[in-house]
């Protein structure tokens, strides 16, 4: 008599360097690929794993969350230490839990955290090149801080979404936003919303460093949202600097 079918729920961290973002592709490695074959030789069954973000390329995470079913009967401890085992070693199973059938590690999800990493020298760094954007000209934070204020709250980001984003409804809600500096040369941004656009957060530290940089005003904000035009906004920054924190499956108070 076969075991009965179990939802469990994974949260994971990896280095996003080599894959070419969470999603499933043809012909490019992905982060998706591997933790499935991974739970395809550990639980010797096919494995559709669901994510709770789809990680553009070179995107990292420290707590990605997904989602599978399987009739196996190893424990949730047992299925986490199994996927390390098998896992390359930029990708690690940090938990690994049941959950409740109707769970569903995307449609769930009522928040999302990301954090941007700069490094802010005139010196490049040996180690931080894939983790950090280095720019070598010092910001002015707190034009970023408070542009950033301009953020908050719902609004169509349609000028801050790649031209390729396929979703239907461009109004998203930030919740938070907050710039950093844990270090005399790094700072972080920190952008807690309901969800993301494609290219969203990236694109909205691009504008912010542009405001930091001097080169557009810090109340540029408020038209860009208004206008709607993508190319008004500033560039997308560079993937490496990127970072999935958290995911959010509680509503915020």
């Amino acid at each position: 008599m076969p075991f009965k079918e179990r939802n469990i729920k994974l949260v994971l961290e990896y280095d996003g360097t080599r894959y070419s973002g969470w999603q499933l592709q043809k012909n490019a490695p992905t982060v998706q690929g591997v933790v499935e074959e991974s739970l395809r030789r550990l639980l010797d069954h096919p494995v559709r794993v669901t994510g709770g973000s789809r990680t553009d390329s070179g995107v990292h995470a420290l707590g990605q969350v997904a989602s599978f079913r399987t009739t196996t009967r190893l424990s949730p401890d047992q299925i986490r230490r199994g996927l390390n085992a098998l896992l390359p070693a930029d990708v690690a199973a940090r938990e690994a839990a049941e959950a409740p059938a109707e769970f569903n590690a995307r449609r769930s999800a009522k928040g999302k955290l990301y954090a941007y990493r700069i490094l802010n020298r005139e010196e490049r760094s040996a180690f931080e090149r894939g983790y950090a954007w280095h720019l070598r000209e010092p910001l002015d934070l707190e034009a970023m801080r408070r542009a950033g204020r301009d953020f908050l709250g719902r609004h169509d980001f349609s000028a801050f979404r790649a031209s390729s984003c396929q979703a239907k409804d461009p109004v998203r809600v930030v919740r938070r936003l907050e710039v950093k500096a844990p270090g005399d040369d790094r700072i972080a941004i920190e952008i807690e919303g309901t969800a993301f656009l494609q290219h969203m957060a990236r694109t909205m530290v691009g504008t912010l460093v542009e405001i930091g940089q001097g080169k557009r005003p810090v109340e540029s904000v408020a038209g860009l949202l208004e206008s709607g035009d993508r190319t008004l906004a500033g560039p997308t920054a560079p993937a490496q600097g990127l970072y999935l924190v958290r995911i959010f499956y509680e509503e915020a108070r």
